[in-house]
């Protein structure tokens, strides 16, 4: 069989872009200071008081990006906005975050980690004001939905759970904030723990038993 040239290179476009998509995939955790599983009301109540800190961490199962391997590392930032992150009727930007990366990864791999994050974070980690190599775990547990932990040497630590019977607080619970970046799957879960005491942010905190994190998946 034969092509015309314009066909033969649109078929060609296709299975690069095909061969291309999706190249890096993994698990993925955030958590806020505010509830993002929650009753409008009780979300009313949390607005422009708090949900304005946030934890993101990407944990790379497979893949490459900018053609640098990444397999088996992780990248995280913590970040802190100007307004509670999620609200329809407030800009929270700009936002100042601090990166995580793992102390495993090459110079190179440093490089491509902060820039997988970066694409991934968007306007949220435009304004990187610390790049922070340190010792990394995210294991997410797959037996247990919802539930995975997080941490980063002594700066952060997240801890999640599955949402229980007991977390409906007022009948008419939904998942009200969406997640902070492109996930392909997503579950909002309970924050057992959600910590930062590193610097660059001007704040610190340490949460317990909020309903502020999601467990997911990415692929890109």
């Amino acid at each position: 069989m034969r092509y015309h040239l314009p066909v033969a290179l649109f078929l060609l476009v296709l299975l690069l872009s095909v061969s291309t998509a999706q190249q890096i995939r993994g698990d993925y955790l955030e958590t806020r200071s505010a509830d993002v599983y929650t009753g409008q009301c009780f979300a009313n109540g949390e607005v422009n008081l708090v949900g304005n800190e946030a934890i993101l961490a990407w944990h790379i199962r497979s893949g490459s990006w900018n053609g640098v391997a990444l397999q088996g590392l992780t990248v995280a930032a913590a970040v802190r906005a100007k307004g509670t992150l999620g609200d329809p009727y407030e800009n929270p930007y700009p936002a100042n975050a601090v990166l995580l990366v793992d102390d495993q990864a090459s110079a190179q791999q440093r490089g491509a980690l902060a820039s997988f994050a970066q694409h991934m974070g968007g306007e949220l980690l435009k304004n990187i004001s610390r790049v922070i190599p340190v010792q990394m775990e995210l294991v997410v547990n797959a037996e247990h939905h919802g539930a995975a932990m997080f941490r980063a040497g002594e700066f952060a630590t997240v801890q999640t759970r599955s949402i229980g019977e007991n977390d409906h607080l007022c009948g008419n619970e939904v998942t009200y904030y969406p997640p902070l970046t492109e996930l392909t799957h997503s579950m909002p879960a309970v924050a057992l723990k959600n910590a930062y005491r590193g610097p660059g942010l001007g704040v610190s905190w340490s949460l317990h038993g909020k309903r502020s994190a999601f467990v997911g998946a990415f692929a890109q």
